[in-house]
């Protein structure tokens, strides 16, 4: 039977002007906000390509080998990191069953509510020298500082171990969705075939679910390059940290713009790669679900082992930093409700609400270009609106400084000499340039979110309201909106979130004398006031849970 969409058209002749007029103004909103996405990528490569050689050659001699061997190594270790531990959770809470499966199965996401470098000052606490656990053991011992060994926290290593441990979820999500999906037929095959249960999901299972965990792999690989709090905290120098110091220490546009250069090369490189190996990623599905994997009872030693595999992830990276901080904000001075603290929270909220309204938006537009005018034009533009989730938010900030700040210089110089007006930064200096760095980073997880709840109203739908004489307006206004209303608060949810965390773009654009939660937080650990960063952390995390419930309890339902 044809459905109301592939046959002929009902609506009146002046629906189809309104309609075609409508969607010239969903095109122009979408490519609008595309090109939006992608020009601080050609801003950076113009400042870059434009810098002199001078610069660069400098860098090359002096510290660009070091930026780049520091950050593959920290994407190395990362990636094996969040593997481990991302499959092997993932594999023991949906194919064996133990006491407390259950429970962990949800509570394994948690440490995903975590900023890594929230996690970073709470561990240092405990772990630095003059933390408790060094100084007990001094107490213990009679040891002076120099008659022990104790690892390093403020490391290569330890920026690695807080990185992992507030990313794995992201392989564990995917990679538990992958083994649920699977049949159980290859598996018992091999088993039927005389192999362990290691070796049949080594051999069978890992396969099958490859892509999957390639694909939450390659996320936490690129939060890792973006992320500038933990390797600026522990003193680890990678691109993030070398953009920074060029920009704010060394006064080095040109320098700023080519390390963001290279740093956008390979955040794009590793974007393209994921989204080739998602795009493999439906074999694992393959074959009719008449047999399920059969789980296996896991008892005495067992049952011990796969406990205390999946409760050391979720105690190191949520309940014990919990605790510390809980402990070091009521050591501090810091009054939450003093007037210079609410000032933070509302410049916080008003950013991240400003900036998710806007987001959520764009999304709308792009999404519902992309269901008006299917095909390569509008994928396109949707595509190149999703590039600013694989770019770090330093790189962001740079390349929309670089184009507005000349703007901003050259206006100000026309008015002073026609008008002896000084205007000074006027989109440099305001929270608005700011916001659209935040929606070029988050506009993918608004996207994302939109698109999922589009895909659950039907064509037909459309094709009733345009023979009703509505427009494309009219359509998304009483239609789509009404229906998309869950996923669009889960879409301003995340950013909202997201805008809350952020830390590079926020540091090297907001205004003068204007600081966020975030902000505080990082000056006052930077300062080595780790029980007042506490204060701020503590309320960021709090904010950040809330999306991390939604997931834990659509993981329960599943």
């Amino acid at each position: 039977m044809t459905s109301i969409s592939e046959s002929q058209d009902y609506s009146p002749k002046g629906s189809k002007r309104g309609h075609k007029a409508g969607g010239s103004a969903f095109a122009f909103l979408a490519w609008f906000v595309a090109l939006s996405c992608v020009l601080p990528m050609l801003a950076v490569a113009l400042a870059a390509l434009t810098g002199g050689t001078d610069t660069i050659q400098h860098l090359v001699e002096t510290v660009l080998a070091r930026y780049a061997l520091t950050t593959v190594a920290l994407v190395a270790m990362v990636s094996v990191g969040t593997l481990l531990l991302g499959v092997g959770a993932a594999w023991l809470v949906t194919m064996t069953r133990f006491p407390g499966v259950r429970f962990f199965e949800v509570v394994l996401v948690l440490p995903l509510a975590f900023p890594a470098y929230v996690l970073a000052y709470a561990y240092t606490f405990i772990l630095d020298h003059p933390g408790i656990v060094q100084t007990t053991l001094r107490d213990v011992t009679g040891w002076g500082p120099r008659d022990y060994w104790f690892p390093e926290i403020r490391s290569l290593g330890g920026a690695a171990l807080m990185l992992v441990l507030v990313l794995y979820p992201y392989v564990y999500l995917l990679a538990r969705a992958a083994f649920l999906q699977q049949t159980g037929g290859a598996f018992l095959a091999a088993r039927a075939l005389g192999k362990s249960a290691f070796s049949a999901f080594w051999s069978v299972s890992l396969p099958m679910a490859r892509p999957a965990i390639a694909s939450g792999v390659l996320l936490a690989v690129m939060e890792t390059i973006a992320d500038f709090g933990t390797v600026s905290y522990f003193g680890v120098q990678t691109f993030a940290t070398g953009i920074y110091t060029s920009w704010f220490s060394l006064a080095d546009r040109s320098g700023a713009a080519q390390l963001a250069l290279c740093l956008l090369s390979f955040a794009l490189m590793l974007a393209v790669l994921e989204r080739s190996t998602r795009g493999k990623a439906r074999y694992h599905q393959a074959g009719k679900r008449h047999t399920t994997m059969p789980p296996a009872e896991l008892k005495g030693i067992g049952a011990l082992g796969a406990w205390v595999l999946c409760a050391v992830p979720v105690v190191l990276g949520f309940a014990l930093p919990v605790f510390i901080l809980f402990n070091m904000g009521l050591q501090s001075e810091q009054d939450l409700f003093s007037r210079r603290y609410i000032g933070f929270l509302q410049n916080s909220l008003l950013l991240a609400t400003v900036a998710a309204i806007l987001t959520v938006i764009a999304a709308i537009c792009l999404g519902f270009y992309q269901r008006l005018r299917p095909g390569r034009v509008s994928s396109t533009a949707a595509y190149m609106s999703r590039l600013g989730y694989a770019v770090p938010g330093g790189v962001i900030a740079v390349g929309l400084m670089v184009p507005f700040a000349a703007f901003d210089n050259v206006l100000d110089a026309w008015m002073r000499a026609n008008f002896e007006i000084r205007t000074g930064l006027l989109i440099t200096g305001s929270i608005w340039l700011l916001v659209g760095a935040y929606m070029v980073r988050f506009l993918a997880a608004a996207l994302g979110a939109y698109e999922s709840g589009q895909s659950t109203v039907h064509a037909n739908m459309d094709a009733a309201a345009r023979s009703l004489g509505q427009g494309p307006m009219g359509m998304l206004r009483r239609v789509h909106l009404p229906m998309l209303t869950p996923s669009l608060l889960t879409a301003l949810l995340i950013v909202f979130v997201d805008v809350m965390k952020e830390l590079p773009a926020t540091l090297i654009m907001r205004p003068f004398n204007y600081d966020t939660l975030a902000v505080q937080a990082y000056r006052l650990a930077s300062d080595e006031r780790l029980e007042g960063a506490a204060v701020p952390s503590l309320v960021i995390l709090a904010v950040g849970l809330l999306p991390v419930i939604l997931i834990c309890r659509q993981v329960g339902r599943r």
